[in-house]
């Protein structure tokens, strides 16, 4: 998943061409959606054709940076979702809340199981490919104590990508939501026309300052959650009641997909082709207990079940809350979930693994299903 180093003396590629193809392929994508019609067009265009691309075998690549900015850009869009009253209304979210930890305990349990089971990874390989959330974390975690890092990262990326692309559609067919194709994300964007220096300012400063804040303190996912907390703060405290441009929204949408789909590139499609089989089943062991627990709660609270579905969904939170808005689904519900969900994560995978003991592949077997 990561560029390997240039030979010693080498000389250095400039990057330009391969960003601009990267990011013209992402582009074109969600041109192709949106005239189609499909789901949430500019990201999940761009992701589908730059993830065909990459796993062609096409080097593809997305400027950190740039990334960064346009997920800071998303973070104050979705911020200003928030209104003054979502404090008291955030008060009835405690039981789904709490929800949370029995849901990544059984999950993480559940997929490590079947990753040892099915594809028959080593210990470490599938316990951290298993963790609902934090792919950083869970790569860097993985490898450090002897696990594939490349398998770990190929099966949340392929996660991602199969809820990305499973949820909306299901809810088009299944629950007669018509062409849920991400004018509603759009829509959350403001007119360029209507910003004031003064809104232009709060939500500039929202994203800096977020951003650096979140990063100084290493809050996971950071550079959506910081401008995102500040986002929310300052729309739910009245001071602006504006968003990012729409084009801005559907350019950062368009680079997040391309993102998404440039992790493929260098890994043989060979490689991506074993480790898809496993994910999708993976995927469905983790939709099927989403489920559960969205129906289980809907039960005993009065949480819409299509709320709990995607707040509890396996996705990215920045693609969750984006697909929220696209369905018109309360942004600030299913967005505070993912952040709470990915801050247990981080928080309790570590902790647990510690707890069973550091455990070490013990065969050759073990060792060559690492290395495939």
């Amino acid at each position: 998943m990561t560029a390997r180093p240039a030979a010693p003396g080498a000389p250095k590629r400039r990057p330009w061409g391969r960003w601009g193809l990267t990011l013209g392929l992402g582009v074109g994508g969600g041109v192709v959606f949106q005239a189609l019609g499909l789901p949430l067009p500019w990201m999940l265009g761009a992701i589908t054709a730059t993830t065909a691309t990459a796993v062609a075998g096409v080097p593809l690549r997305v400027p950190a940076p740039l990334r960064l900015t346009m997920v800071s850009v998303l973070g104050v869009m979705l911020g200003s979702a928030f209104h003054p009253g979502i404090v008291a209304q955030m008060m009835a979210w405690w039981p789904s809340l709490l929800g949370l930890v029995g849901y990544v305990l059984l999950s993480t349990v559940a997929v490590m199981v079947y990753f040892r089971w099915v594809p028959r990874y080593d210990p470490v390989t599938a316990y951290f490919s298993a963790a609902p959330g934090g792919l950083t974390q869970m790569i860097l975690l993985g490898g450090a104590l002897g696990g594939d890092d490349r398998t770990i990262a190929l099966n949340h990326g392929i996660r991602i990508l199969l809820v990305v692309f499973t949820i909306p559609t299901g809810f088009a067919v299944l629950a007669g939501y018509e062409r849920p194709d991400g004018g509603a994300a759009m829509a959350a964007g403001g007119s360029a026309a209507m910003l004031t220096l003064v809104d232009a300012a709060w939500l500039l400063g929202c994203a800096v300052l977020g951003a650096g804040l979140a990063h100084i303190l290493r809050i996971p996912a950071g550079f959506m959650v910081g401008p995102m907390a500040l986002s929310a703060l300052v729309h739910g405290l009245g001071w602006t009641a504006s968003s990012p441009p729409v084009p801005l929204v559907a350019a950062a949408q368009v680079v997040i997909g391309a993102a998404i789909g440039a992790r493929f590139s260098g890994v043989p499609a060979r490689a991506v082709a074993r480790v898809f089989v496993g994910a999708i089943g993976s995927t469905a062991v983790l939709l099927a207990i989403t489920l559960a627990f969205a129906g289980g709660l809907s039960l005993v609270t009065d949480l819409p079940p299509r709320e709990l579905i995607l707040a509890y969904a396996p996705g990215g939170v920045v693609e969750m809350s984006l697909i929220s808005l696209a369905l018109g689904v309360d942004v600030a519900f299913v967005s505070t979930h993912h952040i709470v969900r990915i801050m247990l994560v981080v928080l309790l995978a570590p902790l647990a693994f510690k707890l069973m003991g550091r455990v070490r592949p013990s065969s050759a077997t073990d060792r060559g299903h690492r290395r495939q």
